[in-house]
């Protein structure tokens, strides 16, 4: 006899599932497993009308968190660019890997941690910049004269000044 699977979430929706069989809407858990990583869990299920098993899979469904960009466009979070964005301020600077895992750390936290799906990209922006200035003051540079978007030498010579002067 060959097994039958539902993967998908059960949670939070009103339509019961149905047997794969018979199409019936009820049935029993027969057992419950959680994934070695928590993020699953997988139900041994039994109908009540044609007593057949399957077994149904669940997890949650996370909704992106939104970056919401100056223009006002927005777009989902991605870890990878923010990435990329700290190892080109901080390339050929004596920065590890783990200090650019913690900053995205951080940043990650606080977005699990707020209860708003959006979030400014001044706001992600202004927490690296504060980390950069703490780590390293020429990443700091090199991160705030692209985020910035200085326009003349006056502002990026202001920015230095400040730099300076908080030293």
């Amino acid at each position: 006899m060959q097994d039958a699977f539902f993967t998908g979430t059960m949670e939070g929706t009103s339509k019961k599932m149905k047997c794969p069989y018979c199409e019936h809407r009820k049935d029993k858990v027969v057992d419950s497993r959680e994934s070695k990583e928590g993020d699953l869990i997988r139900r041994r299920r039994e109908c009540l009308s044609c007593r057949r098993r399957f077994t149904s899979y669940e997890k949650i469904e996370h909704l992106p968190y939104m970056v919401v960009k100056k223009g006002g466009n927005r777009e989902s979070f991605q870890k990878e660019k923010l990435l990329g964005g700290l190892l080109r301020a901080c390339e050929k600077r004596p920065v590890s890997p783990q200090q650019l895992e913690n900053i995205i750390d951080s940043v990650e936290k606080h977005l699990a941690d707020s209860p708003d799906r959006e979030i400014p990209s001044s706001l992600i922006g202004q927490m690296i910049m504060d980390q950069l200035r703490a780590l390293d003051k020429v990443a700091y540079v090199r991160f705030a004269s692209v985020y910035l978007d200085f326009k003349s030498a006056e502002e990026f010579m202001q920015e230095l000044n400040q730099l300076l002067s908080k030293s």
